[in-house]
């Protein structure tokens, strides 16, 4: 059941924004217009073409929202493989996403801190944490004083 479910989300994701999908959507609109002339846009009549629309838009958003959230959980796996992976990076990084929210505020005002340091720096590579960027400043200040 589980494996039918992800496959369909999977599909309906895909085909949701193919060309096929804007074309059919196009149609339905015509078809709702003409329709309408018809059946002179009665109550009953919008009811009914609302109701369908509804019904569409509700699977549409969790079929998708699930593939999406399939989506992001592999992105967070290749980042925090290659955060792991990169020779002086953060593990702090690893499954931030996990974090709460002043958690990661918290980790935001470091990266933030870090960036104002490294605006000073000649090389964009210079330091992995404010530890060693404030380090290094204060010994670049102290031998300018000199």
């Amino acid at each position: 059941m589980e494996a039918f479910f992800e496959r369909l989300a999977h599909a309906a994701t895909r085909w949701s924004g193919s060309t096929a999908a804007t074309v059919l959507a196009i149609l339905v609109i015509v078809i709702w217009v003409i329709g309408g002339l018809f059946f002179g846009f009665g109550t009953d009549y919008q009811m009914y073409v609302n109701t369908g629309t509804t019904i569409v838009t509700f699977i549409m958003v969790f079929l998708i929202q699930r593939s999406q959230n399939k989506d992001s959980q592999a992105v967070h796996i290749k980042l925090n493989e290659l955060v792991a992976a990169l020779h002086g990076a953060s593990n702090r990084l690893i499954n931030v996403e996990d974090l709460s929210e002043s958690e990661i505020a918290l980790l935001h005002k470091h990266f933030k801190r870090l960036s104002e340091l490294a605006k000073n720096e000649e090389t964009l590579t210079e330091s992995h944490s404010i530890e060693e960027a404030q380090g290094r400043h204060r010994k670049k200040q102290t031998e300018r004083k000199k």
